[in-house]
């Protein structure tokens, strides 16, 4: 598997993590211009109802198309609260939900002035519970991948809420348990959270299953 660029990515979705699991090195671009509806201020979890989008609210400034790295987290709307009474009514009866829960609340309780280094911080507890150690390297200005000394898998318009995961050609993400599949069906490509809160330390298997190996 080659290197592979992505976005910044706030509680980014099995998909993403299934290259943070297999490629040799990830390059997080924070150099590109901030675009709405993305991973970069929003996940989605298994509610009761089925698929539930959660917005971290930002500050839009005065610049007219500012750098994902420069983008603030707005205060207002009580948005943690909100977030954080999302999961728990979502996994509370997960099996593993009182064993990550102390890991994830802290993110809510605490003030954060930039959208990256949450992102950042919650990507580095994730990979903690996951006991996993990838090479992140940062990129805080825009990478042109065609003058990269090496190739790299660009998938920062591939792994997007509105672009259909079955384009990627190496993910198919494995079926796993979530509370509420005898209402909703499995829901694939969540957050990395529903898979944690679900599975716990056999969520490694469930990314390594998801992972379409190329063709020999």
């Amino acid at each position: 598997m080659l290197p592979v660029m992505l976005t910044s990515a706030y509680l980014a979705p099995v998909q993403y993590y299934t290259k943070i699991y297999r490629a040799p090195y990830i390059m997080e671009e924070r150099g590109d211009h901030y675009v709405k509806q993305t991973y970069r201020n929003r996940t989605v979890i298994a509610g009761p109802d089925g698929p539930l989008p959660l917005t971290i609210p930002i500050e839009h400034g005065s610049m007219a198309r500012p750098c994902t790295r420069d983008i603030r987290i707005s205060n207002h709307g009580n948005w943690r609260r909100l977030h954080w009474a999302a999961l728990v009514s979502a996994y509370e009866n997960s099996p593993f939900f009182d064993y990550y829960a102390e890991d994830f609340r802290p993110f809510y309780e605490k003030e954060c002035q930039y959208l990256v280094d949450f992102n950042e911080a919650l990507r580095e507890k994730v990979c903690e519970l996951l006991d996993l150690q990838p090479d992140i390297r940062i990129s805080e200005s825009y990478t042109d991948v065609t003058t990269c000394a090496e190739p790299i898998d660009d998938l920062r318009e591939t792994i997007r809420p509105k672009v259909p995961f079955a384009l990627d050609c190496r993910f198919r993400p494995a079926e796993y348990y979530q509370v509420f599949s005898a209402r909703n069906g499995f829901l694939p490509n969540l957050s990395m959270a529903d898979l944690l809160f679900n599975m716990g330390p056999e969520s490694r298997l469930v990314l390594r299953a998801s992972i379409v190996e190329p063709a020999v």
